[in-house]
C-alpha cells in the first residue's frame, strides 16, 4: 500500500539565507577596511615640483619632535603595511647595515617634517652613505596656483 503525501509548492522566494550572506559580507569588508591604515607617522613634507616614481621599500622617517622612525620591507604585492619602529640613531644604522646586508642596491625613503633641523636630515642622508645606500628625499607635490 503506497502512502502519497500531500506536497505544498510555495509561490514565495525564502530570502532569509541571502540576507545572512549579506550580513556577513558587510562585517567582512568592515572588518578588514579598519586593518588598513594610511599611515601611522604624522609628517608634513617639504613641497617640491619633480616627483620620482621609484618606490623604496626601505621607509625612514623623522617627525616634528626629531623623533626616528624605520619601515623595513614594505610588501606592496600583498597591500600589507608594516608598522613603522621607533628608534634612535644607533639603531638606524643597524637597521640600514642590515638592509645594505640583504641588497645594496636597493633605494631608502626619508620622510623628513618640513620643521625639521637641516642637520638631522643630513645625520641620517649621512648614515644611508656609509653603507651605500640609495637615499631619496620624498616631497609632497607643489601646488600649482591658477
Amino acid at each position: 500500500m503506497a502512502l502519497k503525501r500531500n506536497f505544498q509548492q510555495l509561490d514565495t522566494f525564502s530570502m532569509s539565507s541571502m540576507t545572512d550572506v549579506i550580513f556577513l559580507l558587510l562585517i567582512f569588508f568592515m572588518v578588514t577596511s579598519t586593518i588598513i591604515f594610511p599611515g601611522a607617522i604624522d609628517v608634513n613634507l617639504p613641497q617640491s615640483s619633480e616627483q620620482t616614481t621609484l618606490k623604496p621599500l626601505t621607509e625612514v622617517y623623522i617627525d616634528a619632535d626629531n623623533n626616528l622612525y624605520i619601515v623595513v620591507d614594505r610588501n606592496d604585492s600583498t597591500n600589507v603595511l608594516s608598522i613603522p619602529k621607533p628608534v634612535n640613531i644607533e639603531a638606524l644604522d643597524r637597521e640600514l647595515t642590515a638592509v645594505q646586508a640583504a641588497d645594496s642596491t636597493r633605494a631608502v625613503a626619508l620622510y623628513a617634517d618640513s620643521t625639521v633641523r637641516y642637520a638631522r636630515v643630513v645625520e641620517v642622508l649621512d648614515l644611508a652613505a656609509r653603507r651605500n645606500l640609495h637615499m631619496v628625499l620624498s616631497t609632497s607635490a607643489k601646488e600649482v596656483k591658477p
